[in-house]
């Protein structure tokens, strides 16, 4: 890999739990060789407090981490995409602007674990919805992103994406 960093932004349409998750986890194991960033489509304005407490009772930093609009990512002098994942449904189906650079862009549809309701539960949702960002991640990290060719590597992110064990769908919405 270069010594330039492989920027990807990590899209949910509240930017507070699962897009959050992503980026702090890929910032801390891609050790400066990726930089990830995050947002949403119509951000909630704040991170949720369980993403927070998750990461850190992972040991990944929290440091710095905020809602925010992709609209930030369009601007002049914005970092440049090398790669965009949505981790929401909701998010992938939006009609999402036009990235300078073509980034490659990838799903991995995770569960909202904020929709999930008690103490307990939510608890649980996040640690697994860590667990599958962790996986998908891991695997991303495999790649040999220097050896592979654009669609070679779009093809790899969207299998990673359709990863089994992740927790798209485990548990409820409602």
């Amino acid at each position: 890999m270069s010594a330039t960093p492989f920027n990807v932004l990590f899209l949910c349409t509240g930017n507070s739990a699962r897009s959050i998750l992503a980026e702090a986890l890929l910032d801390q194991l891609g050790a400066g060789r990726y930089r990830a960033y995050s947002a949403g489509s119509q951000p909630r304005g704040a991170v949720h407090p369980q993403a927070l407490e998750t990461l850190r009772a992972a040991g990944v930093p929290v440091a710095g981490l905020r809602s925010k609009s992709w609209d930030e990512f369009e601007q002049a002098g914005a970092p440049t995409m090398d790669c965009i994942i949505t981790v929401c449904d909701n998010a992938a189906g939006e009609t999402c602007p036009v990235w300078l650079g073509h980034p490659l862009v990838a799903h991995w549809g995770m569960a909202d674990p904020a929709a999930v309701e008690g103490e307990a539960a939510q608890q649980a949702a996040f640690a697994a919805t860590l667990a599958g960002l962790r996986q998908r991640i891991e695997a991303l990290l495999s790649l040999p992103i220097a050896g592979l060719e654009p669609a070679a590597l779009q093809a790899a992110l969207r299998t990673i994406g359709r990863m089994p064990g992740a927790t798209a769908g485990v548990f409820a919405h409602d």
